[in-house]
């Protein structure tokens, strides 16, 4: 993404802090480079297991000119020492109260969502997909829709009926 890319990716992600000044100062101090943004106010997140999810992501590229921006969170070893990488798909605000769905979790209202700096290699949370600054989420039907697609084809990659 270009400077004039990242800038306006940026002005649209701090727009959902409470105090937008805080939000940058925390992305350039914290080692990480990241900072904590409320859910809800101008976006939810569905939130994937990583095995789903990499599959949605291809498929809604297919479907969409440019889906809205996905992060990817490569996950903290859990009690068994395993990693669990996730998913989360940026779509409009109010979704992840009516969504539902097997496995997948969503972050709305009262939920906040650790945002790297757009165009910044920071530890285990990175963007796949880029917020454009104009506001661009997922349509969530057309979500839907690339998750059936994708578990249908992750079904047939392990030869079991969908």
């Amino acid at each position: 993404m270009a400077i004039s890319g990242t800038k306006t990716a940026v002005e649209w992600l701090v727009s959902a802090a409470p105090d937008p000044q805080a939000c940058r100062r925390e992305w350039e101090r914290s080692p990480l480079g990241v900072a904590l943004l409320p859910a809800g106010r101008r976006w939810d997140v569905l939130i994937m297991p990583g095995e789903l999810g990499r599959p949605t992501l291809d498929v809604l590229r297919l479907l969409l000119a440019r889906p809205g921006p996905v992060l990817a969170d490569d996950g903290a070893a859990g009690r068994s020492g395993t990693s669990m990488p996730r998913l989360g798909f940026f779509v409009p605000a109010g979704t992840a109260s009516r969504w539902l769905a097997t496995g997948v979790r969503g972050a709305g209202r009262g939920s906040w969502i650790v945002v790297p700096y757009p165009g910044r290699v920071t530890g285990g949370v990175r963007w796949l997909v880029l917020p454009d600054g104009e506001g661009t989420l997922t349509d969530p039907a057309v979500l839907e829709l690339a998750m059936h697609e994708a578990a249908a084809r992750v079904l047939a990659k392990e030869g079991r009926k969908s």
